[in-house]
């Protein structure tokens, strides 16, 4: 299987808009269509902050990730975020994202970022699929945030 992973495009934000507010349905984050659309837009219009990657082909994508870039001195350079990872449920379980992932990971690597960080649940299933990939658990750490929107 090769599942096509390409960069999204300004072009591509209808469909796109659609898969993360299905995303943050699912996962239960509430987010009204301005501030999504302020959110995603950005990263298909050539921020250097991030990217956005669809799985599938482009008249039927199947899922997206959206990776934010920063800087980490601990690390020795450029780092990513796995900000956003989604899949619809209709094809989870395929091995399509487990395979777009692995070659963005490669991608990445190729690009000179230094390390790929993700979030996921402890217990989440799904974490097997990251470990296999080469995340592993820092257990001397644990994600902090600061919401400065004042929400």
């Amino acid at each position: 299987m090769k599942t096509k992973l390409h960069m999204a495009r300004t072009e591509d934000l209808d469909k796109l808009l659609g898969m993360v507010a299905a995303f943050h349905a699912e996962f239960g984050i509430v987010q009204d269509d301005d501030t999504r659309l302020a959110a995603v837009l950005p990263l298909l219009e050539g921020s250097p902050l991030g990217v956005v990657y669809i799985l599938g082909p482009h008249n039927a994508p199947v899922g997206y990730v959206a990776i934010s870039f920063g800087w980490s001195i601990e690390l020795g350079g450029i780092d990513g975020y796995v900000d956003e990872f989604w899949v619809r449920p209709a094809v989870r379980n395929k091995g399509m994202g487990s395979e777009a992932l692995a070659a963005l990971v490669r991608a990445l690597q190729d690009a000179g970022v230094r390390a790929l960080h993700l979030e996921t649940e402890r217990d989440s299933p799904v974490s097997t699929l990251y470990e296999r990939l080469g995340f592993e658990k820092r257990d001397r750490y644990c994600l902090m945030t600061a919401d400065l929107t004042g929400g």
